[in-house]
């Protein structure tokens, strides 16, 4: 992003927020030099549409683990779906989906049985990782639209194909990222275009976690056993190894079938930030960290710090983004999400955004000035005023905005069913289509790539292709 054109968009931005009518502030200071204030984000209206029985989309879920349960029971708050079919491989599972959505549903342990059904519309993929691939292309070819959840993919070589499927299939592919769609994306992607931060300078993004559940030491249920789990289908073309109920319950601990704390974590800091600037994604990577206390037989680690580089773009400037996440945090735990710009930041959330704006303080203070006579700091004092008379001061207010969502807001994760579901419907785009997720999934990748190998790896963003 060229500096003229950061001007351009900060005059916007502060006529748009200061000069005109859509900021209604609580607080009378709006005008003054500093100001805080709160402000409700505009509510979605969604049509009131009802539909005939026959004209329900009809969904499955393929995959009835913990996030399979809360996309579907999302999912089925978007007026015109029903659920027909449930597929998961441990049977207790199976039982879940009978309690929470009816006895008649159909289920199964083979995720082909629901593939081959031409009753079915749609599905959601809530698989292990290393199924998403395999999966989402049979559901493509058999004339199904695919909710796939993030990562899209394992390995790099992987999206390439879903993208070519899909738009050989002309079926519509959602990357589950819930919180894409969310007000808060929205609002931050417009005060990001208006320059509410200026020009971006870096991200930083972590992710502090203190309990077992948060470092997927999931429970097991005590009738877990070769019977009720099909533990072969669930290594899928993985290394094979002996039955193994931690393997199968837990599987986000190993790299043979998940992504680590990059493709369950990073992967939504990337969607969230290659939406709001317009990116496609980063050119290098560098990642540390190790195993430090979930020594459960895992094979990813619990803390990891990486460092990515972006080129300037036409949306941005070039800027550096810290990943950070740590699954021991004595601290009990918290996460944030920052983009900071030259003239402001913004701490972004599905339901809220906190706008900072800041102004850059460009005369010398008393620790420089030491060093002169008092008569000479009075001429470099005067000489700066002079410079700095009618820059900044006349037209840019400085403080903090809180942007909440309205209290009747039905969420990100319900948005992004909503839009996948309209773009079943052929009604609307789809906000996180294949090219999307693999951006999304391929940047996550690289802190995997750069950790395992020990050292900087680089990425194509326009070519979604690793650089060897």
């Amino acid at each position: 992003m060229k500096n003229n054109s950061s001007q351009k968009s900060r005059r916007s931005f502060i006529k748009k927020t200061f000069l005109g009518t859509a900021l209604v502030s609580s607080s009378p200071l709006i005008f003054s030099r500093t100001y805080k204030q709160r402000q409700i984000m505009e509510s979605r209206s969604f049509a009131s549409t009802k539909f005939a029985a026959n004209d329900f989309i009809n969904l499955a879920l393929i995959g009835s683990g913990i996030q399979g349960i809360y996309d579907t029971n999302t999912a089925l708050r978007v007026p015109g779906v029903k659920l027909v079919a449930a597929c998961d491989l441990y049977t207790g599972r199976l039982d879940r989906a009978k309690e929470l959505w009816g006895k008649d549903i159909f289920v199964t342990r083979d995720y082909r049985q629901i593939v081959e059904r031409k009753d079915i519309d749609a599905v959601i993929i809530a698989t292990p990782d290393h199924w998403h691939k395999k999966i989402s292309i049979d559901a493509l070819k058999s004339g199904k639209s695919v909710y796939c959840e993030k990562p899209m993919i394992q390995k790099f070589d992987e999206g390439h194909e879903i993208i070519k499927v899909q738009k050989e299939t002309g079926k519509v592919l959602q990357v589950g990222s819930q919180g894409m769609a969310s007000l808060g994306n929205e609002k931050a992607k417009q005060l990001y275009e208006n320059g509410a931060i200026g020009q971006i300078v870096m991200l930083d993004m972590f992710n502090d976690r203190y309990s077992a559940e948060g470092a997927w030491q999931y429970p097991i249920p005590p009738d877990a056993n070769p019977d009720t789990v099909d533990f072969d289908t669930f290594l899928g073309q993985a290394p094979k190894v002996p039955f193994e109920l931690v393997r199968f319950f837990r599987w986000r601990n190993y790299k043979d079938y998940g992504t680590g704390v990059a493709g369950d974590l990073f992967v939504h800091a990337f969607s969230t930030l290659h939406f709001v600037i317009g990116s496609n994604g980063p050119v290098r990577a560098l990642s540390t960290g190790g195993l430090r206390y979930w020594k459960d037989g895992r094979d990813v680690p619990d803390v990891t710090i990486t460092l990515y580089d972006y080129p300037e773009a036409k949306t941005h400037a070039a800027f550096n983004a810290a990943f950070r996440v740590n699954f021991i945090a004595g601290n009990g735990g918290g996460g944030g999400f920052r983009l900071v710009g030259t003239e402001g930041e913004m701490q972004i959330g599905s339901e809220s955004v906190r706008l900072i704006r800041s102004k850059l303080d460009m005369k010398p203070g008393g620790y420089s000035m030491v060093a002169y006579t008092e008569e000479m700091q009075k001429k470099i004092s005067e000489k700066y005023d002079q410079k700095y008379m009618d820059e900044r001061s006349s037209d840019l207010n400085v403080g903090e905005t809180i942007y909440e969502a309205p209290s009747d807001y039905k969420g990100g994760h319900y948005d992004h069913f909503n839009n996948f579901f309209q773009g079943v419907r052929g009604e609307k785009k789809i906000i996180e289509d294949p090219s999307f997720g693999l951006r999304a999934a391929g940047a996550s990748l690289l802190a995997n790539e750069s950790y395992y190998r020990g050292k900087p790896v680089s990425w194509d963003p326009e070519s979604m292709i690793l650089v060897q």
